[in-house]
């Protein structure tokens, strides 16, 4: 049986046209997966005026976004005289916890299993509690879930979403994302070049790839690179490619909230389920036991070929 907040709605103790802020300082895969529970918000009270505490090198994934009306930086200052009268801690680190108590604001809401949540005076129980479930919740859903205990009727949480115009460009193109934060999430250069030969050759796509700027993308230089480039850059370009091939990582999320069509290789079998393209358009994800080197590249030309079975114009 779902849960809801155990002495009534918070939200119907929220008045009209009151400010809110939402701390989720990054990482970028937990940004874009945010979205959905910012939409889910805002639908169920309108008049709310949401801010967004978030670090300034993830900013640009809430540029845009109707369900946003202010993007703030994690200063407490910045917070404080945002004057929110309901204060969403969706991160749960140390830095989170005390812009939320610096916001002063009346209502201070987290998930219950954060150490010091006894900050709060609204402490969200897991996701599973709230939705009435024992399975394994993807990251959008545990997310959405603490929307739900504050009062937002309980429904399927949409997908994720930015906001953006498409980067012009001379020839179609696919993004390449072939890095990652650490080995097991790392499938091998060279299995990526063969998957952008392929591309080139049986679709007629340009491969472009990109990452961060400490990432080494020299296996790559026989092709168009972006390294280190701001994410109000990466938006576009994302926006535009016909398809996104990428391990487990951010751009991977921003690729499925863009819409693109995708491939997405995982390190470990439990983050298939977690981290999945939540709710993308047309999607192929690979796992192996045998960790992300037992992901064999024949399988990912496979998949390419499913979403993309004739060549692009």
């Amino acid at each position: 049986m779902a849960l809801s907040s155990q002495k009534g709605s918070v939200l119907d103790r929220i008045g009209s046209g009151a400010r809110v802020a939402v701390v989720r300082l990054r990482s970028l895969g937990d940004c874009v997966l945010t979205t959905p529970a910012l939409e889910l918000l805002k639908r169920a009270r309108p008049d709310l005026q949401i801010g967004v505490v978030v670090e300034d090198r993830f900013a640009a994934v809430f540029e845009g976004n109707p369900a946003v009306y202010a993007i703030l930086t994690p200063e407490y200052t910045a917070v404080l005289r945002w004057h929110p009268e309901l204060c969403l801690n969706l991160h749960g680190g140390t830095r989170s916890k005390l812009l939320t108590l610096a916001s002063l604001a009346r209502v201070r809401a987290g998930f219950a299993q954060h150490r010091g949540s006894v900050i709060y005076n609204v402490r969200i129980p897991r996701a599973q509690e709230i939705l009435g479930t024992e399975r394994t919740v993807h990251t959008a859903e545990h997310l959405a879930s603490a929307m739900f205990y504050l009062g937002v009727p309980i429904t399927e949480a949409p997908a994720a979403r930015l906001f953006t115009e498409p980067r012009p460009a001379a020839r179609p193109y696919a993004v390449i994302h072939a890095t990652a934060a650490a080995g097991y999430k790392t499938w091998p250069a060279e299995r990526f070049l063969v998957v952008a030969e392929h591309l080139t050759r049986a679709h007629g796509l340009e491969p472009v790839f990109i990452g961060g700027g400490n990432d080494n993308l020299a296996p790559f230089r026989g092709y168009r690179v972006l390294a280190g480039a701001p994410l109000s850059e990466v938006k576009p370009l994302l926006a535009g490619a016909a398809m996104f091939v990428g391990n487990d990582s951010g751009p991977a999320h921003m690729a499925a909230a863009l819409g693109i069509p995708l491939v997405v290789l995982f390190g470990r079998l439990e983050h298939q389920v977690i981290w999945a393209p939540w709710k993308a358009a047309a999607s192929r994800t690979f796992v192996s036991p045998e960790g992300i080197l037992g992901i064999r590249t024949e399988a990912v030309i496979a998949g390419i070929e499913e979403l993309a079975p004739l060549p692009f114009s």
